[in-house]
């Protein structure tokens, strides 16, 4: 059957760590080509609707660093953008290629995307999910901190698809997370999420903190509003002395230091962000070696 990974729901907790430790192997290999071979002969299409650094670059190198051919595509550069369905666009790529990763602005079109589609469709963001996100954040916690199970992870700020997506992998990897928000920007129940409304009492004893923009693409419209509410919610020293001593800082990037986040900790020794970003390669080359590997 075919296997796609759209929200993190998709995997169990055994198959959790199974990538997991792929990816802590081919980062420690990466140097001497480890897995070059593991998916020669495939393609994989790369499609962004909006721009992108980190994930954009991660995929189109860790898809050519597996031996496959990555097929970077822009949403105005498909027929999608002159109104050929995303059905019949799934159905013409299924017989291109051996699977298909997506940034979108529409988490339903990636859905139906996946469901039209015969190759397996990897979520690369939408507004609802960030699951290859959180694969990146569980390998970084894991890199600092040993075991996952047992940690607490307080996210602080805006409840959103990457908030959703942290606590999705964290209930397969038997980390808490606590998500601390202001009224009107807090998560939904499930799956064993914290929830408060106070950042200091998300922070308390955690072994990592992190936080997100707070004006994302599609949000300017009420940036000074956002930015009036979330002020509270800033990570800086003071929320971060809250925490664990050995507690690392989390940030899924581009940062705004100032607002969401001071410089001062984004940029200092406990700051986990840049590995945090250079793990996103490592985790997804292992994901794609998961769904589309012999």
């Amino acid at each position: 059957m075919n296997r796609d990974f759209i929200t993190g729901e998709e995997l169990g907790a055994f198959e959790l760590g199974k990538l997991l430790d792929r990816a802590v192997e081919l980062k420690a290999g990466r140097r001497d080509r480890l897995g070059a071979d593991s998916l020669a002969g495939r393609s994989v299409a790369l499609v962004f609707e909006k721009p992108s650094t980190r994930t954009r670059i991660s995929f189109e190198v860790g898809v050519a660093e597996l031996g496959a051919t990555p097929v970077v595509l822009r949403g105005d550069e498909l027929q999608l953008s002159r109104g050929e369905s995303i059905g019949d666009t799934a159905r013409v790529l299924s017989r291109y290629v051996d699977a298909i990763v997506i940034r979108s602005g529409s988490h339903e079109a990636v859905a139906e995307l996946a469901d039209a589609a015969e190759v397996p469709v990897v979520n690369a963001l939408t507004p609802l999910h960030h699951p290859c996100q959180a694969l990146a954040d569980l390998l970084t916690l894991r890199e600092r901190h040993g075991e996952l199970s047992g940690l607490r992870l307080a996210y602080v700020g805006d409840g959103n698809n990457v908030a959703r997506s942290l606590v999705i992998a964290g209930e397969l990897a038997g980390v808490e997370v606590v998500v601390a928000a202001p009224l009107g920007y807090q998560l939904e129940e499930g799956h064993d999420a914290k929830l408060t409304g106070d950042p200091r009492d998300a922070a308390a004893g955690a072994d990592a903190i992190y936080t997100d923009v707070w004006v994302s693409m599609g949000d300017e419209a009420e940036a000074e509003r956002r930015r009036a509410d979330l002020a509270p919610f800033r990570i800086d020293a003071d929320l971060l002395a809250a925490a664990r001593d050995d507690a690392v800082v989390l940030h899924c990037l581009p940062a705004h230091p100032g607002e969401e986040i001071s410089a001062e900790v984004l940029y200092g020794e406990r700051s986990a962000v840049w590995d945090q970003a250079e793990n996103r390669l490592h985790a997804q080359k292992a994901l794609l070696e998961m769904l589309i590997g012999d």
